[in-house]
């Protein structure tokens, strides 16, 4: 089953033919103010399982580094998802629609974090950045 997510506004939309993975929410500054909250909520697709549905020519870009960046909705600004060489590379999990079947894993650089915001206890959280071999 496809799912699919959309900006704000509904003017864009997107669908992903295959499974989200490796769901995260990073607490650092710059995902704080790109995601316009306390943390982001986002998890990984594969790019050739991504396709933009409608509204395209909405999309404004931003390259946070060379190769990675984020996709946004020019007219509400919703963040939709993340790019890496130009190609989405992840999605935000608030824009998705319906039920994606999948639960965020662990929490990064809650370190970071802003003072007041209160973690839950039990979640897997990571002062920065975790290794493969710690996820």
């Amino acid at each position: 089953m496809a799912i699919t997510g959309e900006c704000f506004c509904g003017s864009i939309k997107y669908q992903i033919d295959g499974k989200l993975k490796d769901a995260r929410s990073c607490h650092c500054s710059r995902c704080r103010k790109v995601f316009s909250g306390q943390a982001s909520a986002y998890a990984l697709v594969e790019s050739s399982e991504f396709t933009w549905l409608q509204g395209r020519e909405l999309l404004t870009s931003f390259s946070s580094s060379p190769e990675y960046g984020f996709q946004f909705c020019s007219l509400c600004g919703s963040t939709l998802c993340g790019t890496y060489q130009g190609l989405p590379h992840g999605v935000t999990l608030g824009c998705l629609n319906g039920d994606p079947e999948v639960d965020i894993d662990y929490h990064l650089y809650v370190g970071s974090k802003a003072q007041w915001e209160i973690l839950p206890h039990g979640i897997k959280a990571f002062n920065e950045g975790p290794n493969d071999a710690e996820i």
